[in-house]
């Protein structure tokens, strides 16, 4: 089975970087999002503070690198560099399923290394869902968390992944109990994330209730998992996953979409995730309430260059946030989620119908502390 993951893994590594496996026909919807330009901003965009407070741990920006990659000895170098632009900027990260590593202990190295390179910033453990479902239980999160010396465990959820999947693990069943029992137990925080098609608001109230404190939402609009599967069934001869793959490529909540749903539900921190692409689209997602932003397929992307690229892609991301701050007149993330925005066109018509009082974003008041 080790070997099996393995493989795997370094598939969905191949193919994440050398295929188009973006949505085709589904956006983020933060097209929709529309921030108010300030033309008289009263701060000195110098001034502007863009440090943030994440479970207990500070961060020179609300910029997170999410569950990538790991597993795999090709993986380790990524993780290696990523960690290490991570440390010198003060953000964070996330290690991907670490399902081969607790099967086959000489992969740890390929996960421990990020703790190693980045002995001070945050750092967020991986477990699947389903493989809490097919047997996990505390031993082998508390032994993901320990791998790396993690700051917090995530759970990841992949139903949509597992079901065009041709190894697919298709229980889910129980799965909220298991979550419970995770959050009631371990000692770090933990956190449930999916995997690009979104949370929607019922089950935000339903994982806040089993006690995680955190939900990454992981939106659709970004990389497609199913798109991922399309093309290891493809290469495997798989026809029927094949198609599965491609039917479901652009499934899922629009990522701008789930952090309303999610932020207007319930009262723990929320990362927004799934086709963030820049520091405008991270500054939309702070504006709707999110406390982080989480960047993986174009972190992984330029990862597998060097540290000098990933530290050069990182920045170009925090400075685009930190001009949109300026513009709207935010000196704070706090100040940023007090901003007036403007939800259009399909975002705008999803939340109406789903009850969400949208007019009040628009509303919000402009007297910002200078």
């Amino acid at each position: 089975m080790s070997n099996q993951t393995e493989r795997r893994k370094a598939n969905h590594i191949r193919i994440s970087m050398n295929r188009d496996v973006q949505a085709r026909g589904r956006t983020t919807c933060f097209e929709h999002v529309h921030l108010i330009h300030n033309a008289l901003p009263e701060i000195d965009m110098r001034t502007v503070d863009m440090s943030t407070d994440f479970l207990n741990h500070n961060f020179a920006a609300p910029v997170f690198m999410g569950a990538l990659t790991g597993g795999t000895k090709e993986a380790m170098k990524i993780n290696a560099t990523i960690a290490e632009a991570v440390e010198k900027m003060a953000l964070g990260m996330g290690v991907g399923s670490q399902r081969a590593a607790l099967e086959d202990r000489s992969l740890e190295e390929t996960f421990a290394v990020v703790r190693r390179k980045a002995p001070t910033a945050f750092i967020a453990a991986n477990v699947g869902g389903a493989q809490l479902v097919g047997g996990y239980n505390l031993r082998e999160v508390e032994r993901a968390i320990e791998m790396i010396d993690a700051d917090a465990i995530v759970v990841h959820l992949n139903a949509l992944q597992e079901a065009v999947q041709p190894e697919g693990q298709t229980s889910f069943e129980g799965l909220v109990a298991k979550i419970k029992e995770i959050s009631q137990n371990v000692e770090k925080p933990v956190i449930v994330k999916e995997t690009g098609a979104g949370i929607a608001a019922e089950e935000a109230r339903r994982l806040e209730e089993a006690g995680v404190q955190a939900i990454d939402v992981s939106g659709s609009g970004g990389t497609s998992w199913a798109a991922v599967e399309y093309y290891r069934a493809r290469n495997l001869k798989k026809t029927l996953q094949s198609r599965l793959g491609h039917a479901f490529w652009d499934w899922g909540i629009p990522t701008a979409v789930s952090v309303v749903e999610v932020t207007e539900t319930v009262n723990i921190p929320v990362i927004a995730s799934g086709g963030i692409r820049s520091g405008i689209d991270a500054a939309k997602a702070l504006a709707l309430g999110a406390s982080l932003t989480s960047l993986s397929q174009p972190v992984l992307q330029v990862a597998s260059k060097s540290v000098k690229d990933t530290e050069e892609f990182l920045t170009l991301i925090i400075e685009e946030l930190r001009t949109v701050m300026f513009v709207v007149g935010a000196r704070s993330i706090q100040d940023l989620q007090k901003v007036p925005l403007v939800l259009t066109g399909r975002m705008a018509e999803w939340l109406r119908v789903r009850g969400f009082e949208i007019d009040k974003f628009a509303q919000r008041g402009r007297n910002i502390e200078c």
